[in-house]
Order: C-alpha cells, then sequence, then structure tokens
C-alpha cells in the first residue's frame, strides 16, 4: 500500500490498481489509463464529492492526478509525421504519441494506388489530432518531373529517378503544413540505410533551417525495439493496430505516378530473378498486344504540351493527363522496365527494379527532338549538366543552390526545343518514326547527298589536315619513343 496527497488529503491507495494505472502512465497511454478508469469508475466533478468518493476507490488517485493535469504531462510538442498507413508508420504514430507528442499525419497523394479515406480513418482511429491527406500529382508532374524531362534527367545511365524527384515534392508540403500548424518537429518512417532518410531530411533543413526531425529508424530505443517485422506486427496487436490481412509480398514496394521500385527482401540477391508477378505498373512485353499505338508528342520549351494517338484520334494536352495517359500506353505494351544495382549515396549498392513507362517514352521523345533543335555545343554541355542534375535530385538536393544553377541552365538550354516527334509503342520498346519543328537546326539541302548547296567539299581536305596535326605529333611522339627502347 502506498499513500498519496491529493487536494491536501491523503489516502492509501490499492497497490494492485496504482500499478496498471502507474504503467499506463509512465509509457504516457493517457488513453488507455483514462479508459481503464472510466470502466472502473465514473469521475464526479464537485471536488468535495470527488475526495469522498476517493476515499472508496482509491485507486484512481494516481490517475486523477494525471487526469488534471494531462496537458502539462502529455505536450512533449508536435509532430507533422510523413504517413503512408502502413504497418511501419502506423506503428511510429502509435509510438511517438505515447512518448508525448501530439500527432499531426500528413499523406500525399502522388498518383499511388491507395485508400485515403480508409487511410484517414486509421490515422484518426490512432489517435492523430489532426490528418492532412494533400493531391500533389498536378505539381509533382509539373514541378518535379518536366525538369527532369528537360534534363534527360538519368542516374547512371539508367535510373529515371521516380522516387528521387517524389521525395522534395512530398517534403515541400510537409514543412507547409508543419509551418502552418505551428509545429515543432517533422518525422518520417524512412530507414537508416537507404537514401530517402537523406531526402526528406536535407528538404526540411534548407526549407525550414529550425525545424527538429525525428527518425525513429535511428533512434536506438525504436531500433532495438523493432528489429523486424514480426517485432512491428505484436505491437501492433498489441497496440489494436490494423495489421494486413493479405500476405505480405517477400520485398518492398514504393509507388506514384512516375514509377514503382521493388528492393529488399528476395531481390537483395543480386542473382536472383524477379517474379514474374512482381509487375504492377507494366504488362510482360510478350503478353503485350500484337499491334503497336503510335503517338505524337508536341514539344515546347523542352516539355510535352500534348499527346495525340495517331490511330484513335485520343489527345491530351494538360501535363497531368499527358503523363497518365503515356503510363496507360507504355504499361499496355511493357515498357520501362529496368533490374540495375545502383550506388546508394550513403555509400553502399543496392539492387532495384523499376517500371517507368510514361517517363521511358517521355525521355526517348525528348531525346530526340532536343537533337534536332539543339547547337551541337549547347548540347554537349546540357548533357553534363543532365548528368550532374541526376546526381544531385539522386542524393537530395533539390532545394541546393548548385541544383538551383543547374536547372536554371538546362531551362535556357530548351528555348528553342519546340516541335513534333511521332513514334511508335511496341513489345516493350519505342520506336522514332519521324519528327518537324520550325526551330530546327537541320538542313535538308544543306546535307543531301544530291545537292551540292551552300558548301564546298573542297573545304574538308583542309578541314581533315588540321585535325590531323595532332594524331600525326602523337604518332611521331611514339615513334621516337620505340626508338629509344
Amino acid at each position: 500500500m502506498a499513500n498519496i496527497k491529493l487536494f491536501s488529503c491523503e489516502f492509501k491507495c490499492n497497490a494492485t490498481h496504482d500499478v496498471i494505472i502507474g504503467g499506463l502512465i509512465r509509457e504516457r497511454r493517457l488513453e488507455p489509463a483514462r479508459d481503464y478508469c472510466h470502466s472502473n469508475y465514473s469521475l464526479p466533478s464537485d471536488k468535495l464529492t470527488l475526495q469522498a468518493s476517493l476515499r472508496k476507490n482509491i485507486f484512481l488517485l494516481t490517475f486523477t492526478r494525471l487526469f488534471f493535469q494531462q496537458d502539462a504531462i502529455m505536450s512533449q510538442g508536435t509532430v507533422v509525421l510523413a504517413y503512408s498507413s502502413g504497418l511501419d508508420t502506423s506503428c511510429i504514430l502509435v509510438w511517438l504519441k505515447e512518448r508525448g507528442y501530439d500527432i499531426i499525419a500528413y499523406m500525399a497523394d502522388i498518383g499511388q494506388d491507395e485508400d485515403f479515406e480508409a487511410a484517414r480513418k486509421k490515422a484518426e482511429s490512432l489517435g492523430a489530432k489532426k490528418v492532412y491527406i494533400e493531391d500533389l500529382r498536378t505539381e509533382f508532374v509539373e514541378d518535379f518531373i518536366m525538369p527532369a524531362v528537360q534534363a534527360n534527367a538519368v542516374y547512371e545511365d539508367r535510373y529515371l529517378l521516380g522516387t528521387s524527384l517524389a521525395r522534395p515534392c512530398i517534403a515541400r508540403r510537409q514543412i507547409e503544413i508543419a509551418r502552418r500548424e505551428g509545429a515543432q518537429y517533422v518525422s518520417h518512417g524512412a530507414t537508416g540505410k537507404g537514401n530517402d532518410q537523406i531526402r526528406f531530411e536535407l528538404a526540411f533543413y534548407a526549407l525550414y533551417p529550425g525545424v527538429k526531425i525525428i527518425a525513429p529508424w535511428r533512434i536506438p530505443e525504436f531500433y532495438n525495439r523493432f528489429r523486424g517485422r514480426t517485432d512491428l506486427m505484436e505491437y501492433a496487436q498489441k497496440h489494436g493496430i490494423p495489421v494486413p490481412v493479405t500476405p505480405r509480398a517477400p520485398w518492398s514496394m514504393d509507388a506514384n505516378l512516375m514509377h514503382i521500385s521493388y528492393e529488399s527482401g528476395i531481390l537483395e540477391n543480386p542473382k536472383n530473378h524477379a517474379p514474374t508477378d512482381l509487375y504492377q505498373m507494366t504488362k510482360n512485353p510478350e503478353d503485350a498486344p500484337s499491334s503497336p499505338d503510335v503517338l505524337e508528342l508536341q514539344f515546347k520549351n523542352g516539355v510535352p504540351v500534348k499527346v495525340v494517338n495517331v490511330k484513335q484520334g485520343i489527345s491530351k494536352d494538360t501535363p497531368l493527363e499527358i503523363f497518365l495517359y503515356l503510363n496507360e500506353i507504355g504499361g499496355k505494351h511493357g515498357v520501362g522496365r529496368i533490374d540495375i544495382v545502383e550506388n546508394r549515396f550513403i555509400g553502399m549498392k543496392s539492387r532495384g527494379i523499376y517500371e517507368t513507362p510514361g517517363g521511358t517514352i517521355l525521355l526517348e521523345a525528348h531525346l530526340d527532338i532536343e537533337t534536332f533543335t539543339m547547337d551541337k555545343e549547347v548540347r554537349r554541355i546540357k548533357q553534363g549538366l543532365g548528368i550532374k542534375f541526376s546526381e544531385l535530385v539522386y542524393n537530395g538536393f533539390w532545394y541546393s543552390p548548385e541544383l538551383d544553377f543547374v536547372r536554371h541552365c538546362i531551362a535556357k538550354s530548351q528555348e528553342n526545343v519546340e516541335g513534333k516527334v511521332q513514334l511508335s509503342v511496341f513489345k516493350g520498346q519505342v520506336y522514332i518514326l519521324g519528327r518537324e519543328s520550325p526551330k530546327s537546326l537541320y538542313n535538308e539541302e544543306l546535307v543531301s547527298m544530291d545537292v551540292q548547296g551552300d558548301y564546298d567539299p573542297c573545304d574538308a581536305s583542309g578541314f581533315i589536315r588540321i585535325n590531323a596535326v595532332r594524331l600525326k605529333e602523337h604518332q611521331r611522339l611514339q615513334g621516337l619513343s620505340s626508338n629509344k627502347q
């Protein structure tokens, strides 16, 4: 038995109930503690009645003290959590709440297949005081994907940066919400080994320098407690968190309207072939239609402004509609699948499988119209800028001064990238059929083998001799070296 003083009255506590409620309080589980008390006793509002009642129901003393002081005890600050409604972030939401934080759950709709209303209800049931579900699809395409199209952005020659581009888009709105709500903290569910923790947090600090970041998968108390999915499942069941009822695929997946990525699990062995049922965004090229779709893509300033299906007459002319339609056509024909090992910024290699149907079609079309309209030496410089753009985006530096500079240079290079490209999409491939532009640098008369035009073939002799000077001198030096030996 223990003595506790409350309202200047001293009472003896029932040890069993005191242990139960005290444990809940120490874990900062206010609502379960309150529910426990309400199931045994109704708190009176009158102070004198309360004192009299407490003499009969002494076990409530510990909780009563918390009940009247909950704001002071519970409030550790407000956290805006990037919430996916999956097992990890659902457990993180409850775990943060138990530690006294007020949680604002934030979900970004960037084109993934998700029941957002169900996710809202789930977050609210887990204790989020507010839930934001933000439709970012249009700004994701216009502000992030289209600059990547202008840059011909490809990381390490193959990866089209679908996840890398999505993270700064998600982070930007998360910080807007944090500022609007006066939140001191932001949090995410990215692991401590991957690139996403870097991408999110560099964006957070760039946009909100004073923000505090809670990264549970880098907190020893969290990652030592949750060593795998089994620990998360046990925690979820204990805390009333709905768990998946369907078997989990033996790999992880991240989806948005630009791509789907797959990694970990059975894919961690780079020798293992991807299962045939892995792909969700594209058909197996072997099962694709036996006739192609012919598209005409129109560009202005290096971005698509219209797509027309030549055979069907279907036309789309907003950035989001264009991209979604290209995904549809590319997915139908199995375009945009890659299986690669890449170099993470954090210093390790990882195996990833990606589906990027619409992005692959746009890359091929843009490369063609750009070469058709851009000066050779400008394009050579721009190619280097595109590689730098890709590395900066992959590494999480979207909001850096260097990427801002690179983007301005690339945008300048795109001023004359205008015209139409016709292409065929068929059995996993994109075939360029033709192109036209009012700003083309292609001179049919100048290049023709049948018309001399404004070009004297004799000039080529001097051009060749001048370029041969360097080669002759190199050979002379090699000959001198050989003679000395």
